[in-house]
């Protein structure tokens, strides 16, 4: 995060009341400076919260490559050996912080990596169940699941549906 002059200068003014409030110490010591630290802490969080709203283009783009990378991993065959990707994995792929990039999904869509995680998951389980005979049990493997049951409970999560019910209303 890089701050303009201006953030910097108020930043540097609160450090410096900070410094100054130290010198002299008296009763209301404490709370004047527990105070600027406070603001201190409100100037960061709106320059933090600031760089998601100045780069929608680029968060669009990230939300894209997020995508194609969970994606990737899933057409792969990745998940059946490894399990399901992690955030780590996907966020070291585009060389940014795992924090960073959820917080950028957050703000974009409102919905966390995980979220986007489990859709692109119930997306894939629910082309397997529409075009193939493989059994729940099959495709839960196939998608990184260990246990068949905590696929089915995500999918009835997402859906409303067992994976049984929704691969019925296709016959």
């Amino acid at each position: 995060m890089h701050l303009s002059e201006k953030e910097e200068q108020s930043v540097t003014e609160i450090f410096t009341k900070i410094t100054n409030e130290y010198q002299s110490i008296d009763i209301h010591t404490q709370n004047i400076i527990l105070t600027q630290i406070e603001l201190m802490l409100q100037y960061c969080d709106r320059y933090y919260q600031r760089q998601f709203i100045t780069r929608k283009k680029a968060s669009s783009t990230l939300l894209v490559r997020f995508e194609e990378i969970v994606n990737r991993y899933f057409d792969s065959g990745k998940a059946m050996e490894r399990g399901l990707p992690s955030l780590e994995d996907i966020a070291s792929e585009v060389n940014i912080s795992p924090r960073y990039m959820s917080d950028m999904l957050r703000t974009l869509t409102g919905q966390s990596a995980q979220q986007h995680i489990q859709d692109i998951i119930v997306t894939k389980a629910k082309e397997k169940l529409s075009t193939t005979n493989l059994s729940v049990a099959e495709i839960a493997y196939e998608l990184g699941f260990e246990r068949p049951q905590s696929f089915n409970k995500l999918f009835k999560n997402k859906t409303n549906f067992t994976p049984l019910a929704f691969r019925a209303s296709f016959n």
